[in-house]
């Protein structure tokens, strides 16, 4: 089993979408609730907050050294040594309650972003994004899931994972990385509160998805096909997304949020932290945006 450990005591309202930048040798992050962007060194240290004029759904890693990051329902471009940030693109024809929600730079070089219905009571009315790096956008998938989540390519590029988590499913397609095309759409898992509903994804060098099981404080590794052949407990209830981090890969960090019920969040205070453990299994390499 990995061992987790308190990476960081920064109890974010929901803590997502962690990228490793192997150039500045930090963990960007963001917090959905108090909306910001996070950076911190592997090791707790030099921890820096830039907070966000709307809320954030997620980011990716620009070749350019900044930050392509999905706002709510626009994309945009931030600089983290500047502290600058640029409207890119605005996303047409979503509805009004929906927003961006999980988002990765894909082997094309292209960020995918998906949308949520962000009410209570949900409906099958959330797509899926490509935004090139000019930041022209196309809708790939229009009104294929509730909470568009787990974005993850495998390592040889060629097949994307997209789970929804409150469907609560995991799908697999085929996946070309010179277009950006998306085929054979195929539904691998659906799971359940005691397995974990998939919010956060990533894949590992020898081909395995992984995906934290957000109603379970587990962080689940499942095959191509959907199997689960590992389910790693977690110090809190509900983990939301790993990375593989590091200059080999093989430290996994998650983030995860503060639970809406008092009780479970007395029982597990540092829900909302950071966590990170050494990986046995490398993590596939996360590409970057096509923007220089």
């Amino acid at each position: 089993m990995l061992e987790f450990r308190l990476l960081k005591d920064v109890r974010c309202g929901v803590g997502e979408s962690p990228v490793w930048d192997d150039r500045r040798k930090v963990l960007f992050f963001i917090d959905i609730k108090a909306p910001a962007i996070h950076s911190i060194r592997l090791d707790g240290s030099e921890h820096r907050t830039w907070p966000m004029p709307k809320v954030v759904g997620s980011v990716g890693l620009g070749e350019s050294g900044r930050l392509v990051v999905a706002l709510e329902r626009s994309i945009a471009v931030f600089d983290p040594d500047s502290g600058g940030l640029e409207i890119l693109a605005e996303i047409p024809g979503e509805p009004a309650a929906n927003r961006l929600n999980d988002g990765k730079v894909g082997p094309d070089g292209a960020f995918w972003v998906g949308s949520m219905d962000d009410r209570p009571q949900k409906e099958l009315r959330g797509s899926l994004y490509r935004v090139d790096g000019r930041g022209e956008v196309t809708r790939v998938l229009e009104n294929v899931c509730f909470v568009s989540n787990g974005l993850a390519w495998s390592a040889d590029g060629r097949t994307l994972f997209h789970s929804d988590s409150r469907g609560p499913w995991i799908d697999r397609h085929d996946f070309e990385p010179s277009s950006g095309s998306l085929r054979n759409r195929v539904r691998i898992a659906t799971l359940d509160e005691a397995t974990g509903r998939p919010d956060g994804g990533a894949c590992d060098a020898e081909g395995f998805y992984w995906s934290c099981g957000v109603s379970a404080g587990r962080l689940n590794r499942i095959t191509r096909d959907g199997t689960i052949v590992e389910s790693h407990p977690v110090p809190v209830p509900a983990p939301t997304m790993q990375c593989f981090c590091g200059d080999d890969l093989r430290t996994l960090v998650i983030t995860s949020l503060k639970p809406d019920n008092p009780d479970v969040l007395a029982g597990a205070p540092q829900s909302g932290s950071l966590f990170i453990a050494s990986s046995p299994v490398a993590g596939a390499r996360v590409e970057r945006w096509a923007d220089a």
